[in-house]
Formats: C-alpha cells, sequence, structure tokens
C-alpha cells in the first residue's frame, strides 16, 4: 500500500538531497520522512471514519451494553484478535485508539488492542514461519494475543479511565448525536463535519508524532545493530528484562525487527531473550511513549508500560524454558 510512498521518499532523499542510502544522515532522513507521512495519513484517515462512526453509532446504548453484559475475557481476546489483523506499528495503531476510545469502547478493551497490533500481523507470521518454523511461530502468535488480552484485562481493573487526556478523546455523551438526528443533516454537511473533527485531532498530534518519529529515525540511523549485544549474552541471567529495557529506545515494526531477533539466535542468544527484545522494541518504543503522552497522562503511561514490560519479561523466560 505505501510503496509508492517509499520509491517517492527513495526519490527526495538519495536522488534529490543526494545522500547515500548507507549513511547515518540519509538512513535517519528516509525513516523519519516515511514513516512521518505514512503514519499522518492513517491518522487523518482513521480520525475522519472515527468521526463518523461516533455521529452513527448509539454510543450510550453500546456503552450501556457493554457495561451490563459479562462477556468472561472474550471482549479482550477479540480487540487483541483484531490487533492481529491489522497491519500497523505501535504508532499507526494510537490513531485507532483513539478513536476506539472516543466512541466509549473500555479503556482496557482498547488497551488490548493496542498492545497486539504492532506486536502480530500477516507479513510478520510469515517471515516468523520461514525463519523459525511453524510450531515456534504458532507459540509466538499465541503468546502475542494472551499478552494483549491479560495486560489488557490487568490495566482495566486499575481503573485509570480518568487518566486519559481530555483535550484529544471527544467525550462520547456530548458527541452522540443517534440516528435520529443524522438523518435531519443532509450527507454533503455531514462530510464536512467529519472532516473537521478528523482534521482538528489529526492537527492535536502531529507535533507528537513528528518528535516521536524524529527520535526514532535518529536511534535507527546512528545506533548500531549489534550495541546492546553484549549485555543480553545467555551468560546473564538477568538478560530478558535487560532486553526489555535497552529495547525501548529502538523503534521498529515487527517485519523489521524479526530479521535482527534471527541475528541474535544466530550468535547464541536465547530465543527468548531475543523474543523479548523484538517484543519490546516493536511494542514498547520510545516514539510511542512520547506520542501516547498527548493521549494519556503519566499514571496510565507507567501503568500501560510497566504491564507490557513485565508481561515481555514473562514470555522471555518461558521461551528460554520451554523451547
Amino acid at each position: 500500500m505505501f510503496y509508492p510512498l517509499q520509491l517517492l521518499v527513495n526519490w527526495l532523499v538519495y536522488d534529490i538531497f543526494n545522500l547515500s542510502n548507507t549513511s547515518h544522515l540519509g538512513v535517519s532522513l528516509n525513516f523519519f520522512l516515511f514513516d512521518s507521512l505514512k503514519i499522518l495519513f492513517l491518522l487523518l484517515l482513521i480520525n475522519y471514519l472515527m468521526a463518523a462512526i461516533r455521529h452513527y453509532l448509539p454510543i450510550k446504548k453500546l456503552r450501556t451494553f457493554l457495561a451490563a453484559h459479562k462477556f468472561y475475557g472474550f471482549d479482550y481476546l477479540l480487540a487483541a484478535g483484531f490487533g492481529v489483523i491489522t497491519p500497523f506499528c505501535s504508532c499507526s495503531s494510537i490513531p485507532l485508539f483513539v478513536g476506539f476510545v472516543g466512541a466509549g469502547i473500555p479503556l482496557g478493551v482498547t488497551l488490548s488492542f493496542l498492545i497486539t497490533s504492532p506486536l502480530i500481523n500477516e507479513a510478520a507470521v510469515v517471515l516468523f514461519i520461514g525463519l523459525f518454523g511453524w510450531k515456534i511461530t504458532l507459540v509466538y502468535v499465541v503468546a502475542g494475543i494472551l499478552l494483549g488480552a491479560v495486560g489488557g484485562f490487568i490495566l482495566s481493573r486499575l481503573k485509570l479511565e480518568k487518566y486519559i487526556s481530555k483535550q484529544v478523546v471527544v467525550d462520547a455523551n456530548q458527541k452522540n448525536t443517534g440516528p435520529v438526528e443524522i438523518k435531519k443533516i443532509p450527507w454533503k454537511s455531514l462530510l464536512k463535519i467529519f472532516w473537521r473533527e478528523g482534521w482538528k485531532l489529526t492537527k492535536s498530534l502531529t507535533p507528537y508524532i513528528l518528535v516521536g518519529v524524529a527520535i526514532g529515525a535518529l536511534i535507527h540511523g546512528f545506533v548500531p545493530t549489534g550495541f546492546f549485544e553484549q549485555y543480553i549474552s545467555a551468560r546473564n541471567p538477568l538478560a530478558v528484562p535487560i532486553a526489555v529495557i535497552v529495547a525501548v529506545p529502538f523503534y521498529a515494526n515487527a517485519v523489521g525487527v524479526i530479521p535482527i531477533m534471527q541475528a541474535l539466535v544466530d550468535k547464541g542468544i536465547p530465543l527468548g531473550t531475543a523474543l523479548a527484545f523484538m517484543m519490546a522494541v516493536v511494542g514498547l518504543s520510545l516514539p510511542e511513549a512520547f506520542i501516547l503522552k498527548k493521549v494519556m497522562k503519566t499514571r496510565l503511561l507507567v501503568s500501560f508500560f510497566a504491564v507490557v514490560s513485565l508481561s515481555i519479561i514473562v514470555i522471555g523466560y518461558l521461551f528460554n524454558i520451554f523451547l
């Protein structure tokens, strides 16, 4: 989908700006332009669609339904499963997360989606099968879905809804007009309303996205791949938590990190440690934290990162023990 955009960015950086595709500056600038344009495009599109959803869906009835019925964890699994089929990185998933919360979906359920979405997608699964076989891939997919479902469930029990930023998330009670009012508004006027709401939210998030991606671009272009290998070797019993900690500054999607994970395994690093590093890079990036700071208050952001980090560490140790 974004291949033409990548070609355009390559042409600008390597032909127009005359930077080398092996230089630190060239790689960083290419990464920044491509990811910024891609994320902003997705952000605007998703915010527009979520504006339409907020108008058309009977939000109050939906929230009442979700509150009045027990799903026994199935809603968290469903959200995590939806995250699997969405081909987004951690930063690209945030607009959908904002839209879901604004539409009145419970916070824990939306966090299940936010956790799982960057970890697993179709391309990553295919690559994983090719490098590690279908058995390990199946365990990884199940672990990723359970990580999202359990993580969302735990965060929902902490009652952190009040720590969602009021400046970004539109109050569903105020924005819900209901189907009756919608019919009285011409569709052309509705399209303008949806555009204004989507554009307003996009503008509020854009500075945070650009700064976050810029941080990721600098790390992507200037930090060597093998910089942290000495700290996550098989000899270190604390290698798994260290792998998670040192992975946070990086920013990449699952497809980009899986070959790095394979290289770590080939160098003798245990599979669970390498997997923890990969999952932390994909699901707990510094740029993601910077963008989420616009959406979440500090307590919710810290809780989110803490729960996901601990879950990834547990998965890493389990993989090292049983695989």
